[in-house]
């Protein structure tokens, strides 16, 4: 059996992401030109992190080829500790985007195995993880071990997306299982409407929210494109309205409101294990400045093409922007959708 894969002790690097680094191969439905975007949603939501100035570490698989460390230089010149494991013999995953009016539909060149993994450094305040590192065998298997180990030390925040992808999961009655079995296991879980509709056909998305709070969260939040993002906690319901914003691509769009979500919980003292009750009973103010944080982090990723979220001091401009003019976000533009 191989050694762990081990995480390098480095002081302060509070968050750990565990999932898929990949290559998107983006281009317009029918042509012919694709272009080359680091991607991976775990991989960008550490990426969203980072630039967001939150400590973290990824832990992923990447091929040692040139889309891998083209790959590896993005997440590390925008701060992302990142941790690939043994890559000789491995190639970089593809996924293949293709966008009809600014929204992506994608199809997988997937290789996903990850050793077994040794428990987080005691820095560590949250772990994210979700898409296709929790679904897609052999892989998934570690990555829930983590999960499920770390739940029972109550040390970190675990938040969750399961980012659907129907080519690659197959039946959805047995995808429910396991990502139901997942979101029991976490803290503060994300998900798409777009997501639900096919995991739950018949089900409207609050109704699902509540079920799903119901495994054992403190907190659910579904993003609903132009109709804005639905939240839930154990004494709260809160309906948020998207974001004005010229769209260009929707390409991260979901995994940029993800580390906007938990950068904002982490500076309204809402992240660590020690700090779940708290989020348990959020107040609707909080979550209202939660929610929006996360919702503007991902609109501003959706104004420029592929998984390229905002930094800090972008968010910080259009925020300082807003206080001078109520029109400086666009009267009158189109609802955003964040998958």
């Amino acid at each position: 059996m191989p050694a762990p894969l081990r995480f390098v002790r480095v002081v302060m690097w509070m968050f750990v992401v565990v999932g898929e680094a990949l290559v998107d191969l983006v281009g317009q439905r029918g042509g012919r030109t694709f272009v080359a975007h680091p991607g991976g949603s775990p991989a960008n939501v550490a990426l969203g992190l980072a630039r967001l100035g939150v400590p973290v570490t990824l832990m992923t698989r990447l091929g040692h080829d040139g889309l891998g460390e083209m790959v590896f230089e993005h997440l590390r010149a925008s701060g992302v500790r990142v941790n690939g494991g043994p890559r000789d013999g491995m190639s970089t995953s593809l996924a293949v985007a293709t966008l009809a009016a600014g929204i992506a539909s994608y199809d997988f060149r997937i290789e996903w195995d990850l050793p077994v993994l040794a428990p987080l450094p005691i820095e560590t305040r949250c772990l994210h993880t979700g898409s296709l590192a929790t679904a897609l065998p052999p892989g998934n298997a570690n990555v829930i071990d983590l999960v499920e180990r770390e739940r029972t030390r109550g040390r970190v925040t675990i938040s969750y997306d399961p980012n659907v992808r129907p080519a690659l999961l197959g039946d959805a009655a047995r995808a429910r299982t396991g990502i139901e079995r997942l979101v029991a296991l976490a803290d503060v879980v994300k998900v798409s409407d777009e997501d639900l509709r096919w995991l739950y056909p018949d089900q409207p998305d609050e109704r699902v929210a509540q079920h799903w709070l119901g495994l054992g969260p403190a907190l659910v939040v579904v993003t609903r494109g132009a109709l804005g993002v639905y939240a839930v906690s154990a004494g709260l319901e809160l309906h948020r309205p998207a974001v004005p914003i010229d769209l260009v691509d929707t390409v991260g769009a979901g995994d940029s409101f993800t580390s906007g979500l938990l950068e904002a919980l982490h500076r309204a003292d809402l992240i660590g294990g020690s700090r779940r009750e708290a989020v348990v009973a959020i107040d609707e103010s909080t979550l209202a400045s939660v929610v929006d944080a996360a919702a503007l982090t991902a609109a501003i990723t959706c104004s420029r093409p592929g998984a390229d979220p905002p930094t800090r001091a972008e968010i910080d401009a259009v925020l300082a922007a807003r206080d001078c003019s109520s029109n400086a976000t666009g009267a009158g533009r189109g609802r955003l959708p964040i998958e």
